[in-house]
């Protein structure tokens, strides 16, 4: 059996919504155990989106089990993770935490600061235990500042970050990102502190904290506006699909209901490829589409005669031809052309999971890399609480007498 990178490494996941959780995933689909800690008293939002039967809906939510049906949990939490339910308004709760802490090698979190702390178990309490302990933090705004302790979700995030001042056209009003959009940037960062972090202590010994601010995380993806301003106080106005390096550039219609390819056009080659997969008509032969300047100069006009051309195909075969004459184009996809995309289906990016309440279901492979030496392993999602009683008695070591207790006291809510 294969070595995985992470196998041995001892992770809590103790996080909420997207951006924690795909940070502990990256450590657990390559092999290290990961413990998610969860309240069955305030579950994770993730648990509570989905679309389930109302007529069912008041069953499932009698013994909980409509908490394992949420889609948006499903597809954070596809890797094998064990489960506890830790209710930490109670004080042996907070003390299993404690003891989980000094078991752990990693503490992953995404709550506001001062979340924490105020149960007694920030970083500088968890380090006096555990002095190897990495405890990464990922939150909006980060944990010091002036905005540290306001709550953020990816979408504020990706407000202020300022991708909304971009994203929309000239004649129109701004067009909202419709994702958690730094929630699935911010993983990258996080993932390589990390390693840096995980490389560190296994050198040396010693743990250390992580601050990651999911804002800081975004901005570097736009930072040659922030450079641009910073340097010529100059702010770009809403372009739609236009590129100031590039024309034609954008999505253009085809044949069929609603279908639409992507065409980029960055240099003066790929114009004169662009021209024979379109048969060289007269318009492409007007002076004023001669250089780069002039066509995107006269971007307009030229998309008009690029839609017009565009709609007689399908964007697979627009895609084609342009891409065997050295142009950049793709179809617009659909998620049915994804699934049905020969690519992804080369690499088994799909793969079938069977879930007890939801049966077979597709989960995307993970997590979007491969290694040569080492598999990326998909599992079912967590169900709340799954292995509490393991993890206190086989893990901790609390007798069955004190695990009785506790749950009598409510200590696992």
């Amino acid at each position: 059996m294969e070595k995985r990178p992470f196998e041995g490494l001892k992770v809590l996941d103790f996080t909420w919504g997207g951006v924690g959780p795909f940070q502990a995933n990256f450590l657990a689909y390559y092999g290290a155990m990961v413990v998610r800690i969860e309240s069955a008293s305030r579950p994770d939002v993730t648990r509570q989106h989905g679309n389930v039967n109302p007529r069912e809906a008041k069953k499932m939510k009698e013994n909980k089990t409509y908490l394992e049906y949420g889609p948006a949990f499903a597809v954070t939490h596809p890797v094998k993770k064990y489960g506890i339910s830790l209710n930490l308004n109670r004080p042996e709760a907070v003390e299993i935490f404690k003891k989980l802490a000094v078991w752990a090698d990693v503490l992953v979190e995404s709550f506001t600061t001062g979340t924490l702390e105020k149960r007694g178990l920030g970083y500088d309490v968890l380090k006096e235990l555990n002095p190897r302990l990495i405890m990464h933090r990922s939150c909006g705004y980060g944990h010091t500042g002036s905005m540290a302790s306001q709550p953020g979700y990816g979408q504020t995030v990706t407000s202020l970050t300022g991708f909304y001042t971009i994203t929309g056209w000239s004649d129109r009003k701004s067009v909202p990102i419709s994702s958690f959009y730094t929630d699935h940037l911010s993983p990258l960062f996080g993932g390589l502190a990390l390693i840096t972090a995980i490389d560190y202590q296994q050198r040396t010994g010693k743990g250390q904290c992580i601050d990651q601010s999911q804002i800081e995380s975004g901005i570097n993806y736009i930072s040659p506006l922030v450079l641009d301003y910073t340097v010529n106080k100059r702010t770009l106005p809403l372009t739609g699909n236009r590129c100031a390096y590039a024309s034609p550039h954008g999505a253009y219609r085809c044949k069929g209901d609603d279908r639409w390819v992507a065409i980029t056009v960055l240099t003066d080659q790929e114009w004169e490829g662009f021209c024979r997969v379109v048969g060289n008509p007269v318009w492409t032969q007007d002076e004023k589409f001669a250089t780069l300047d002039g066509r995107v100069k006269n971007s307009d006009e030229l998309d008009e005669y690029v839609n017009k051309w565009t709609e007689k195909y399908t964007p697979e075969q627009v895609m084609e031809m342009m891409q065997k004459e050295g142009v950049a184009a793709g179809v617009v996809a659909t998620a049915q052309d994804s699934e049905a995309d020969p690519q992804l289906k080369a690499y088994d990016f799909f793969r079938e999971i069977e879930h007890p309440y939801l049966g077979k279901q597709k989960f995307f492979h993970p997590p979007g890399f491969t290694l040569s030496e080492a598999t990326a392993e998909l599992h079912r999602p967590v169900f709340l609480g799954e292995h509490t009683e393991y993890i206190c008695k086989d893990i901790l070591g609390i007798s069955d007498d004190d695990f009785s207790r506790m749950q009598k006291d409510g200590v696992f809510d």
